[in-house]
């Protein structure tokens, strides 16, 4: 009985595309620390943005999209018209789904609320 040569080729590539898949994950651990390197070592410290845009360039572009055209997590387009600010607030400090809670700082999630509810 001969054997196909092209199955072992096959599951090789399969083999291959799921470690890309997994290992592209691998960064994503946990969301809720920001932080950058101060030059000293390995020690990190938290970065502290004060513009809703810059906040979601650091926390939430990873799954809303640079385009807000939603990635893992959904389009942040028109969420102004599905949802009140209060519910933005609420959604963006407690999580929703698979979006964990504290990602922006309670202290700037009324801004950020704001912002996102004009989102077009």
């Amino acid at each position: 009985m001969k054997r196909n040569p092209v199955i072992p080729y096959i599951l090789v590539m399969v083999f291959g595309i799921v470690l890309v898949f997994v290992l592209s994950f691998k960064g994503l651990g946990d969301m809720k620390e920001v932080a950058k390197d101060n030059g000293e070592g390995s020690e990190k410290t938290e970065v502290a943005a004060s513009k809703p845009e810059d906040i979601y360039a650091q926390t939430c572009v990873g799954c809303h999209g640079d385009q807000y055209q939603g990635v893992v997590g959904p389009t942040l387009k028109g969420v102004g018209t599905k949802y009140s600010k209060d519910e933005i607030v609420d959604i963006i400090t407690k999580g929703k789904g698979n979006m964990p809670a504290g990602l922006v700082p309670q202290e700037q999630a009324e801004a950020m609320a704001e912002w996102v509810s004009k989102i077009k």
